[in-house]
């Protein structure tokens, strides 16, 4: 079945840039219902499920999963960083749409900000798509800080359908 993203794929992921800005959108494709990969999505508390870069996460302020609410996120080695402290902008459970804006940290990620949709395609597959914005890292180009992050976040989306396809199948096995 091929995706037909429906009109809000670009209200939502179409962001109005600052000179000083870049984005990129990404998609996946995954394999299993949109209620298992809202699960995962949607657990703002537990990004570490799908996010290998992520060692531990614990909220600091306000109620877990309410918008408002900080988590601090401690990073694996090997990134140049090791927290980030991350606020909850967006959390539609009726659309499927969360998004979140990193607040401060000891990175390079200045003003960053994510949203991510979910579209079922299918009784049995998910489209994701994920916009980011984020100022240019000083010192880089808008290019440079983009390639660095669309790596980041590509692996995060196929952690993501690795994750939610195994629950899925899990799931399915019980059934």
């Amino acid at each position: 079945m091929v995706f037909q993203p429906p009109p809000t794929v670009s209200s939502d992921h179409n962001p109005v840039l600052q000179p000083n800005e870049c984005s990129s959108t990404l998609f996946q494709t995954i394999a299993a219902p949109a209620s298992v990969v809202w699960a995962l999505v949607s657990d703002f508390e537990n990004p570490q499920r799908y996010k290998p870069f992520v060692r531990s996460c614990r909220i600091i302020d306000g109620q877990a999963n309410q918008v408002g609410c900080l988590r601090r996120v401690d990073v694996a080695s090997g990134l140049p960083a090791s927290y980030s402290i991350e606020r909850l902008e967006i959390l539609d459970h009726d659309q499927r749409i969360c998004g979140f804006s990193i607040v401060s940290g000891d990175h390079r990620l200045s003003n960053y900000r994510s949203i991510m949709s979910l579209y079922p395609n299918g009784s049995n597959e998910t489209a994701v798509v994920e916009t980011y914005v984020i100022d240019a890292a000083e010192a880089n180009t808008k290019e440079e800080t983009c390639a660095f992050v669309d790596t980041i976040v590509k692996l995060n989306l196929r952690t993501l359908s690795r994750v939610a396809e195994d629950l899925a199948g899990k799931a399915q096995q019980q059934v």
